[in-house]
C-alpha cells in the first residue's frame, strides 16, 4: 500500500480531517489531499511530524512494515528495553504465557 493510501486509512481511523492534519504541519487541507492521492511526497520532515502526529511509525506509513505499531505499544517496548536484562527476562516470560493463554482460549 502507498504512502498516500497508508496516510489516508490513518487518518480517517483517527477520525481526523484533512484539515486537522494541515493545521498540525502549518500546511492547507489539499497539500494533505496531494500526499493522499499519491500526487506529491511530502519531505522527510514532514513524514516524521506526521507519523508523530498520527501516532504511528515512520516505517509504517512509508510502506517498509505492514506492522502497524500503536504509541502506547511502542511506549511499553521502549520501557521493556531500558530495564535490565532479569527484570525483561521475566516480563517477557509473563507476555509469553498471556499470550499463549490468550491462543488456547480462542480455540
Amino acid at each position: 500500500m502507498s504512502f498516500g493510501k497508508r496516510l489516508q486509512q490513518v487518518r480517517k481511523e483517527k477520525g481526523l480531517s484533512q484539515e486537522d492534519i494541515a493545521k498540525h504541519l502549518g500546511t492547507k487541507g489539499p497539500a494533505i489531499g496531494r500526499y493522499e492521492r499519491d500526487e506529491m511526497r511530502p519531505s522527510i520532515d514532514v513524514s516524521v511530524k506526521l507519523a508523530h502526529f498520527l501516532e504511528v511509525s515512520l516505517d509504517y506509513l512509508s510502506g517498509y512494515s505492514d506492522i502497524l505499531i500503536d504509541a502506547k505499544t511502542l511506549k511499553r517496548v521502549t520501557d521493556i528495553q531500558q530495564l535490565d536484562t532479569e527484570d525483561k527476562d521475566h516480563i517477557y516470560y509473563m507476555i509469553d504465557n498471556l499470550i499463549k493463554a490468550a491462543k488456547l482460549k480462542k480455540l
